[in-house]
């Protein structure tokens, strides 16, 4: 048999027949994942499109409430009473309320996601969950109805565009900055509907592998792979049949030299508009965001909180820290970091997406100019059309916040 990347080896497993690039599937869905802003629109069409259909297996099912987290309106709070409502009368067990966290950290953090599987989510950054190979995408409300109620889905088998990853960070410099240097490449359909594995990784912690996998629907793709190898996997069950296989057929090869690598930031309006920190110019901002599935994670808390001790956040500047889960949030508390991060000035929110969707916990007034560590800079998409929100890791974030001006980790550490 031809050679195989490593989304068709997935997709081949789950066919039971070998696949490649450009055929479409049938496949069995290993996890289901829905959370509270769309898991309404599918119970409706459940109930309403498919003549009051149930969910195939419950225990393939994992629903979360971390978009609006607490509920901020009553109409929200309603919505989230129906969701509770139908996770009792399906007999959901994997369900994460309010404080739990951002779905897909925690789909990770409890394994409901392993190597080889295939997952999907009402939600883009489903593709997170290829941080432990697997295959994982997001889908629409219609399509998930029709996933819960027939335990299938139709895939095309992507091609795959391949990333290899040369030499180690410089300081100052971490994953984020990778998939930001990706989107200034390729831009934002660069990679449309096709796979991108990152080789070279080997080394790389689980966090920064979530990283690179979830930034990868920021260039269109429909799965972004780690190959499942490493000490970050240490512990996980890796299917025989999964790993690299030489010889695999790769529409593009991009190579990214990290000891050149340097700090790179989107500019408003668009993720692909990137620059190098260190050549944006004088940028005051207003508000500073840790959080989200891309940059929420403890290790990205410990990278802020290195370059805040024994430092205060610059006047005028308000520093928002939301833990991407409880256990995370726990464990920050435990060994300090927290503690470093309020002294500096941080305040703290609940685990949950936050203001990264511009719905809650800190909204962007018009004027206002934010450096987020999210994944998404578009015109309105933390409150006001008239902010401006720059996207950066939690080394530069850190940096801004002590600055008050966006400011390359580098000039401070």
């Amino acid at each position: 048999m031809p050679a195989q990347t490593l989304s068709e080896q997935i997709l081949s497993h789950a066919t039971g027949r070998p696949v490649h690039a450009g055929e479409l599937v049938v496949v069995p869905i290993d996890r289901c994942m829905s959370h509270d802003s769309l898991t309404p629109e599918v119970i409706a069409v459940l109930r309403e499109q498919l003549g009051g259909a149930h969910v195939w297996d419950a225990e393939r099912v994992a629903v979360f409430i971390d978009h609006v987290a607490p509920a901020a309106s009553v109409a929200t709070a309603d919505a989230q009473v129906l969701v509770r409502r139908w996770v009792r009368e399906e007999g959901i067990r994997h369900f994460y309320d309010a404080g739990c966290g951002v779905c897909h950290t925690v789909m990770i953090e409890k394994r409901l996601v392993r190597p080889g599987q295939i997952a999907l989510g009402t939600d883009s950054h489903a593709t997170a969950y290829g941080a432990v190979c697997a295959f994982g995408t997001g889908v629409g409300s219609a399509d998930m109805a029709l996933t819960l109620a027939s335990g299938r889905n139709w895939l095309r088998v992507p091609e795959t565009i391949r990333v290899e990853l040369r030499g180690r960070f410089q300081a100052g410099v971490s994953a984020k900055d990778i998939s930001l240097f990706l989107c200034g490449m390729l831009g934002m359909d660069g990679a449309d509907y096709k796979a991108v594995e990152f080789h070279g990784a080997e080394w790389l912690d689980l966090a920064g592998r979530e990283t690179l996998a979830s930034m990868t629907t920021e260039l269109g793709a429909k799965a972004g792979l780690v190959p499942p190898v490493g000490a970050a996997l240490e512990g996980w069950e890796v299917p025989g049949w999964l790993g690299v296989q030489e010889g695999a057929r790769y529409v593009q090869t991009i190579e990214v030299n990290l000891d050149e690598l340097t700090p790179r930031v989107a500019v408003p309006y668009s993720l692909d508009n990137v620059m190098a920190a260190s050549e944006l110019g004088d940028v005051a901002v207003d508000q500073v965001f840790i959080g989200t599935c891309t940059n929420g994670r403890l290790e990205d808390l410990h990278a802020a909180a290195a370059i805040l001790r024994r430092n205060k956040i610059a006047r005028g500047v308000r520093m928002l820290v939301i833990p991407a889960s409880h256990a995370i949030l726990q464990q920050a508390i435990a060994d300090g970091t927290l503690a470093t991060l309020l002294e500096a000035g941080a305040t703290l929110g609940t685990p949950g997406c936050g203001p990264c969707i511009g719905r809650h916990m800190g909204v962007m007034g018009a004027g206002e100019v934010c450096l987020s560590t999210g994944n998404r800079n578009f015109r309105g998409r933390m409150g006001s059309p008239e902010a401006r929100v720059y996207i950066a890791s939690p080394e530069t974030a850190a940096a801004t916040a002590l600055t008050g001006r966006i400011t390359d980790p580098r000039d401070v550490l």
